[in-house]
Parts: structure tokens; C-alpha cells; sequence
């Protein structure tokens, strides 16, 4: 058997199909576009293993996803592919639609055509599932609950607002067409090969280059952190065992301010590479600098910023005795130290395209 796997090059699907592939023989189709977010240094280590096989295009090529389908047989599909920054989308709301919005229609059409061609049994079995995101339920107040899956949709930014109308989709296609679908919806990932634009990764590397850390407003906004690991193995639980229809809400239990997850970064650097030591200097100033913290940068907030997120994961933990292994101080220190082991791979990650994305929403260059 196969299983077939949309957007297996960016953070959160390469780190699904490395754990895939850690825990089962069955081979994974890799199908992403390798947009700026897309890479292959993530796979770098399944570079002649016959059980991955890596295909760049468009789930939005509603033909070659056909051809894909009836050449490999999977007997089931997992959707990551996504434009997914929320920066990003107001700056340039498009891509977000015709990626999230008209991609999953068309890749919804494709696996809809080869599931109905499926003998009986193989029908029965196949599972589509669809990975989303806790920000289409809008934002919380400090003392509302978590998000359950019951929630209403109320996203804010255009990023949310196209997750939002692919999850309707998946939905749609599930009750009208009986589609064997699954959505999970979690919280914020962090972890291995994550992007650089992303909160966690570029504070460590500014940090590291002694670049200003820039936190907006005033850092006080909430957010649920998910060590993508974990995230990774509640996916594999899903597609074991969940119900067909459901949506199943992720979350690490680990609520943080932006800027309590910026101060935590800056303590474990400080720990674990001091500025001293490596002779970082203050790139605004040239001052060499003690301590990390030093480097924390109040910008204007972004517009429609959501003030807090938060995940009731009850029903997975319930339903399919799934609980997150990492806390987020252990997971938060994995991370770290795995980005100063790996400079080579933040080197190649920071292309002409990142720079631009952090001097346009930042005033800065990127180092």
C-alpha cells in the first residue's frame, strides 16, 4: 500500500513524512510545488530510500494529481499543502486563495474520481485527510475556553479566511459526495525545519546574527504551541482511527505570549550559545551584547492581530488516546539546539525571497 502526501516539503509535511517513515515500510508520494517555503534540504535524508518518492507540482493540476493517483494507488491522501503565513497573506491575499481555496477544490475533484473507481472494499478504507489550522475559529478572550470543534468559523486575516473555506470544502464533499474525509485543525507548530519568517526560527537566528528580535505590539498576544512532532503522530493516529466526517482539534496544551516564547528563546541561547562567547555584537550598533534579551525590538502590530488561540484537544485524547509528549520547555529546547547543529540548513533556507519578505515587513535586512 502507498499513502500520497500534498505539501511533504514544507515544515510541517516534511516532518510528517520523516516521522511516517520512521514508523512504517509503506511508501509515501510526495507531491509539492516548492514555492519559497518548499524544501528539498528537509528530505535530505530519505535520498535513496525506495519508500519516498518526491514529485514537485500543483494540487491545483487537477490532471497530474489524477495521473498520480492511478499510477500509485494510495489508499490515502493527506493534504498539508497550503500558503500559510499570516503576514504574508495580507501583503498578498491571492496566492492564499488560489492555493488553499481553488487547489483543495481541485484536489478534492481528483481524489473524488479515483475513490468512486475503487472496488468496494478499498472504498470503505480509503481516507482523505485534510490538515488545517485552529486560526479559523478567530480569536479568544482571555478568559473564554479553548477552542472545541463545535466552534464557529470566524476567521480574521486572509490566511484564516482561505484555511477556513478548504476545511467548508472537505465538509462539503464529505456530506454530499460521502467522501471518506477527515480535518484535523491545531495549534501553533514549532520544530525542526521550520521557516525562518515564522516567530520561533527567526528569533533564533536574528538572535544569533545579533539582529533586532521584533515582536509586535506588545507581545502580549497568546498563542498554543504544538511541538510538530507530536502534531505529526496525532495525524498518524487520525488517519488509524478516526471517524470519516469528524474534525479532530490538536493542541499542545502549552499557552504562551509571544513574548514569553521570545524571553525563553534568549534564555536557552544564552545558556546554550552566550553572546559573549560567540561574539555577537548588536548589529544596529555594533556594541557587543551580554545577554540575547538585549536584542528585543517593539514593532506596530500587524492589522487584525488575533489576541489569543487556544485548543480544546479533549475530543482526540478522548476518542483516540492521543496526548502531546513534549512540554513546551522540552520541546522548545529540542528546537533550539537543533538550530544552532544545523547553520547549514538556516544558510540555505534564508534565500533572495526571505530577505525581501523581512525587509518589507520589518524595516530589516535579513542576515
Amino acid at each position: 500500500m502507498t499513502i500520497l502526501v500534498t505539501g511533504g516539503a514544507g515544515f510541517i509535511g516534511a516532518n510528517f513524512v520523516l516521522d511516517w517513515l520512521e514508523h512504517h515500510d509503506e511508501p509515501v508520494v510526495n507531491l509539492d510545488k516548492l514555492t519559497y517555503a518548499g524544501n528539498l534540504d528537509n528530505l535530505a535524508s530519505l535520498q535513496g530510500d525506495a519508500r519516498h518518492v518526491f514529485v514537485r507540482g500543483d494540487i491545483g493540476d487537477r490532471a497530474l494529481v489524477e495521473r498520480l493517483l492511478q499510477q500509485h494507488r494510495p489508499r490515502a491522501v493527506l493534504n498539508f499543502a497550503a500558503e500559510s503565513h499570516v503576514d504574508r497573506s495580507i501583503h498578498g491575499p491571492e496566492d492564499f486563495i488560489q492555493t488553499n481555496v481553488v487547489g483543495t477544490f481541485r484536489l478534492l475533484e481528483a481524489v473524488r474520481g479515483y475513490w468512486s473507481g475503487l472496488p468496494q472494499e478499498e472504498r470503505a478504507a480509503f481516507r482523505f485527510l485534510h490538515v488545517s489550522t485552529d486560526e479559523v475559529y478567530g480569536t479568544l478572550g482571555p478568559a473564554d475556553p479553548p477552542f472545541a470543534e463545535t466552534r464557529r468559523y470566524e476567521p480574521n486575516s486572509p490566511y484564516s479566511a482561505s484555511k477556513a473555506a478548504s476545511d467548508h470544502l472537505v465538509r462539503a464533499w464529505h456530506h454530499t459526495y460521502g467522501l471518506p474525509a477527515l480535518t484535523t485543525n491545531c495549534s501553533n507548530n514549532y520544530g525542526p525545519f521550520h521557516f525562518p519568517e515564522k516567530l520561533i526560527p527567526l528569533m533564533i537566528v536574528h538572535a544569533l546574527a545579533g539582529r533586532p528580535l521584533p515582536v509586535y505590539g506588545d507581545g502580549r498576544q497568546v498563542r498554543d504551541w504544538l511541538y510538530v512532532r507530536d502534531h505529526c503522530a496525532a495525524i498518524r493516529r487520525v488517519l488509524q482511527a478516526g471517524q470519516p466526517g469528524q474534525t479532530y482539534n490538536i493542541g499542545g496544551r502549552n499557552e504562551k505570549t509571544n513574548l514569553e516564547v521570545v524571553q525563553t528563546i534568549c534564555a536557552l541561547l544564552d545558556e546554550l550559545a552566550p553572546a559573549p562567547r560567540r561574539g555577537v555584537a548588536d548589529a544596529r550598533t555594533g556594541r557587543p551584547i551580554e545577554r540575547y534579551a538585549e536584542l528585543i525590538t517593539h514593532v506596530p502590530d500587524r492589522p487584525g492581530h488575533d489576541r489569543r488561540y487556544a485548543i480544546d484537544a479533549r475530543k482526540i485524547e478522548r476518542e483516540l488516546g492521543w496526548r502531546p509528549a513534549e512540554t513546551f520547555d522540552s520541546g522548545i529546547r529540542k528546537t533550539v539546539q537543533w538550530y544552532l547543529d544545523h547553520p547549514e540548513w538556516v544558510a540555505r533556507a534564508q534565500s533572495g525571497a526571505y530577505r525581501e519578505w523581512v525587509a518589507r515587513q520589518y524595516g530589516m535586512v535579513a542576515a
